[in-house]
């Protein structure tokens, strides 16, 4: 499996994805916090591994796609039984990444391990998204 690099000039997708770790649309941006994930590509699957320890991930977290994109949501709660200082992430956490082409979201599965989640997305062959089309003169 190999890291994905990304391709020069696909800096905007980049950027999206930074916005939308950042800032969810359905909670206060102070109250969001990104998640730390990488990803890779092989033949046959694209697998995004997400850092999340420390939540239950029958209760906690929730994996989706659509139009292309994978969007993971963790709430972590603070549990207070000592006073004392803690440097631990709390609340509610999102990240959404595009879909690599050829993407069959009807066969991803997600899985929880050691506070690592990791996603795996099947490939397939990618749908050609050139089209050329024919200039007739208006003559």
């Amino acid at each position: 499996m190999s890291l994905i690099h990304r391709q020069p000039g696909a800096m905007l997708p980049d950027l999206a994805e930074l916005w939308n770790s950042m800032v969810a649309p359905t909670v206060p941006a102070f109250a969001t916090h990104p998640l730390r994930v990488e990803d890779a590509i092989d033949d046959k699957n694209y697998t995004v591994r997400a850092e999340i320890p420390g939540i239950d991930p029958a209760k906690d977290v929730q994996v989706s796609v659509h139009q292309g994109r994978l969007t993971i949501k963790a709430e972590r709660t603070a549990e207070h039984e000592e006073k004392g200082r803690s440097e631990f992430s709390y609340g509610s956490f999102v990240r959404t990444v595009t879909l690599p082409p050829g993407a069959q979201e009807d066969g991803v599965h997600a899985s929880y391990a050691k506070g690592i989640l990791t996603v795996s997305v099947p490939l397939g062959e990618p749908e050609d998204p050139v089209r050329n089309i024919q200039v007739e003169s208006a003559e």
